[in-house]
């Protein structure tokens, strides 16, 4: 199965219940807009690398399309396909005045050079400058890009438009970005965290948690889920995993990767695998690397109590079923990890406004913002005996379907 074709499985699992005419489904599915394009650059020995660049545009009845950017080798048009129809669903879900799009570069960022990423990021503005704006599209950071990949966005796309910070957001603070844009994402993890844990009657402090992937958000979620009380007895990334059942420093990890890059080689636990870390056994398990993680045969495996999507799409159709089977509930992607669309909206509008927010106020609004979605699919959930997949798919539909309806076709 391929990503488009399990985000749109969850997507008429909803709207059966929704009772949509298939006309509704038909346009709510299709994306308004695929970009594909060429990034010819010079490299750094002379010779040319050819690369290809996504952009699609999947919705836009809510508002501008909005969604990351990634650089790495499995970005293709389905992938893109799939993560723009999510970030759709996910700003419905916490009712931003946003759609969805997604896109990227296929390339590994990390053989490339600072120079090499500045001129591939300018050339594949250069060519898709016409379709994003800051009342069009707005991209944000993602996998294998950054703050600094975002500025480069910005004074590019100056060149064609004028001064627009709210071209892009997750930009450097130093350069027209927002506080508490580069650790939204894993800040909003632990407020959905903590929400869910207390639905279950338990708390963040004394709870044992597993992340798959220690990258921006699984290593702020970790951060913020230690402070709570959370004992990290488990974290991985790309090079291997470590564990230790009494507790890893979080801080003390921290310096170590600061230093190495890499998790491997960390002192304060016992190495294992990537696989292994999965399978432990844990209170909580948050996937925060790359999507596809659980397929039948590992949601069988897991031994958790409570999955918390970090990453997108980490769950397979197959593997939600069995999650569904065994009673082990799971916080969709679309709700756990809207935390940083929410502080990208807050950065979107305090560059339309020429005005800045203190970490104070964006942290206490994307927490209100969180718990009321939060609180709002959980009692959806519950009303109508789904899951908490479901009833995510269902809030988002209904939202864009009813926008789909009044603006017309």
């Amino acid at each position: 199965m391929q990503a488009f074709e399990a985000t749109n499985y969850y997507f008429e699992q909803a709207a059966r219940l929704l009772d949509l005419t298939e006309n509704i489904r038909t346009l709510l599915v299709t994306p308004d807009r695929e970009v594909r394009v060429e990034v010819p650059i010079e490299l750094d020995s002379g010779r040319i690398g050819n690369f290809i660049g996504y952009r699609v545009q999947h919705d836009n009845s809510r508002g501008p399309y909005k969604g990351g950017l990634r650089y790495h080798p499995a970005v293709d048009q389905d992938e893109a396909r799939s993560l723009a129809s999510l970030m759709t669903w996910k700003t419905a879900v916490v009712d931003l005045p946003f759609g969805g799009a997604k896109g990227g570069i296929n390339c590994d960022p990390g053989k490339l050079s600072r120079g090499e990423l500045e001129r591939l990021t300018r050339k594949f503005i250069e060519k898709i400058h016409d379709t994003i704006g800051p009342h069009k599209d707005i991209p944000a950071p993602d996998m294998g890009t950054d703050a600094q990949v975002m500025a480069w966005i910005m004074n590019e796309y100056a060149k064609y438009a004028g001064f627009a910070p709210a071209c892009v957001t997750g930009k450097p603070v130093e350069f027209h970005g927002s506080a508490g844009r580069e650790a939204a994402t894993g800040f909003g993890l632990a407020i959905v965290t903590r929400e869910m844990l207390a639905r279950l009657q338990r708390t963040v402090a004394g709870t044992t948690f597993a992340i798959q992937g220690y990258g921006n958000v699984g290593s702020h979620t970790a951060r913020f889920l230690a402070q709570m009380g959370g004992k990290i007895v488990g974290v991985s990334d790309a090079y291997g995993a470590v564990v230790n059942r009494e507790g890893i420093d979080i801080a003390d990890l921290d310096r170590h990767v600061a230093v190495s890059h890499k998790i491997a080689g960390f002192k304060g636990g016992d190495t294992t695998t990537n696989e292994s870390l999965l399978t432990m056994a844990v209170d909580v398990l948050i996937p925060a690397a790359l999507g596809g993680i659980f397929d039948r045969e590992m949601a069988q495996a897991v031994q958790a109590s409570l999955i918390v999507e970090a990453a997108n799409g980490p769950t397979w159709p197959d593997g939600d079923e069995v999650f569904v089977t065994r009673g082990i509930p799971v916080v969709p992607d679309v709700l756990a990890n809207a935390g940083g669309v929410v502080v990208s909206y807050f950065e979107w509008v305090q560059n339309l406004q020429h005005f800045r927010w203190p970490l104070e106020q964006i942290q206490r609004e994307e927490e209100k913002r969180l718990v009321e979605a939060f609180r709002d699919i959980c009692d959806l959930a519950q009303r109508r005996s789904v899951s908490l997949r479901t009833a995510a798919f269902m809030k988002a539909i209904s939202r864009v379907g009813r926008a789909k309806v009044l603006g017309g076709i």
